[in-house]
């Protein structure tokens, strides 16, 4: 029997003039903060700044964990796989569209094709805590990008990591209050910009040093201890594979006006050029530059001790870059927690500027901030606690539950090629997310030793 893998086309050619029902009694979380009025192009915008992050500046570092070849095989299947999960995941919502049951959560499109136990206490849970758990990362980065900046104009500066994460809080405070995932599209289309502006410093940056005479020794030897290199290895499979992570493709999709045919595909092609441009020219610039002397952010390998290897300026730029993006990939990332909230505090039958609702909108939202902004200031240390959220959380939600979604909607025949390519890939995604957290634990109890609260790190 012939077997055809599943594309936008496959399905988008049955009932394309099925109308699509929108959902009825909507709580005032989809209602205010999915507003479905967008277009693919405002689709494209969001999937970047949900992916593309400074996270991606560890790249090198992943790659030192993995060798050239290793390294840019896994940084190519991730990158593939992801596609044709996101993919996945946005076909199974349009197929249950047009049956009437439009998704516009992750929880929701759970408790439908597996049962309300799984929305409930698997992927709604899950979520929020990888969604809330970036914010708090990226409120990290945000005061060390800040630091970063603060002691290139003052060397023997006083000031502690936790002042400078306060800073970056109070401009979330701010930007946290824009009402919807809508509202924030000409803010990721500039966010859009700033990755790529800060991935071609990254990259020329790491090009001009590796090619100077200041350009460090470049050993590309991995491991010669047995342990350190399997585990560092799964390490940066899981370190590649968060970069790639999104845990929000429904509620991004939910953005989209119906019909919605078609147009998350044409959002992700828009999302994996950017891709492409940034992680592969990091990733393989860094690492050939500083070899597996790359630190956890290439942009730390452009000092060596207290010295410059490239013009304050540049650095600057590149930091300003890197922090302005930051802000952005935070405010979509509570885009998840703001929807929670508005659905229990909100009243839908209002207008959602209304005293009613907006007064709840700032206490609830502000408070969100606070907490992780102090959760942030806290632990310093919170990129170790995320190793292990991407291994449990990103990978269930971004490699795993597409390919069960599909199978279970589309119940395809286990004799084709694309029931036996979705149970490959959620099974060898379950034995990494396994292997990853095993890891993950394994670092932090091997970093407990510079764990306190506050730490000036």
């Amino acid at each position: 029997m012939a077997t055809v893998l599943p594309t936008t086309m496959d399905v988008s050619t049955k009932a394309v003039d099925t109308p699509i029902n929108p959902p009825k009694d909507l709580d005032a979380g989809a209602l205010f903060v999915l507003k479905s009025k967008g277009s693919w192009l405002h689709c494209g915008y969001h999937l970047t700044t949900s992916i593309v992050a400074p996270v991606l500046l560890s790249l090198p570092f992943a790659m030192a964990l993995l060798g050239w070849v290793a390294g840019v095989m896994w940084l190519a299947l991730a990158a593939v796989v992801t596609f044709y999960s996101y993919n996945l995941l946005s076909l199974v919502l349009e197929h249950h569209a047009k049956l009437g049951h439009r998704h516009l959560r992750f929880r929701d499109m759970a408790t439908h094709i597996l049962g309300p136990g799984w929305g409930r206490y698997f992927v709604g849970p899950l979520q929020f805590g990888i969604c809330y758990g970036a914010v708090i990362a990226c409120s990290l980065l945000g005061g060390q990008s800040l630091k970063f900046i603060y002691l290139l104009c003052r060397p023997n500066g006083s000031m502690q990591l936790y002042q400078f994460i306060i800073m970056f809080g109070v401009l979330l405070l701010f930007l946290a209050q824009i009402p919807s995932f809508h509202s924030l599209r000409h803010m990721n289309l500039v966010s859009l910009v700033l990755c790529l502006a800060y991935s071609a410093c990254a990259a020329a940056g790491s090009i001009h040093i590796g090619s100077s005479s200041k350009a460090p020794l470049k050993d590309y030897s991995l491991s010669h201890d047995r342990e350190n290199r399997l585990f560092g290895a799964f390490n940066g499979i899981s370190i590649i594979a968060t970069t790639y992570a999104s845990g929000i493709i429904p509620e991004i999709q939910a953005t989209i006006a119906p019909p919605v045919t078609g147009k998350m595909f044409k959002g992700l092609c828009i999302c994996y050029t950017v891709i492409i441009m940034t992680y592969f020219s990091v990733g393989i610039s860094g690492y050939w530059a500083f070899g597996n002397g790359a630190q956890g952010s290439v942009l730390s390998n452009f000092i060596s001790g207290d010295n410059p290897l490239l013009p304050t300026w540049f650095l600057l730029m590149t930091n300003v870059f890197t922090i302005t993006q930051l802000a952005a990939v935070s405010v979509v990332y509570l885009q998840p927690t703001n929807e929670v909230l508005e659905g229990f505090f909100a009243n839908p039958k209002k207008d959602p500027f209304s005293l009613r609702n907006t007064i709840p909108r700032l206490i609830f939202r502000s408070l969100t901030v606070v907490i992780g902004t102090t959760i942030a200031a806290m632990l310093p240390f919170f990129g170790d606690i995320m190793a292990l959220f991407g291994a449990l959380g990103c990978i269930p939600l971004d490699f795993i539950l597409p390919m069960i979604f599909y199978n279970v909607s589309f119940k395809p025949s286990k004799k084709s090629l694309v029931f036996w390519i979705n149970t490959t890939i959620a099974v060898v995604s379950s034995a990494l997310a396994a292997v990853g957290a095993v890891s993950a634990v394994r670092q932090m109890v091997l970093d407990t030793k510079t764990y306190h609260l506050f730490a000036n790190v």
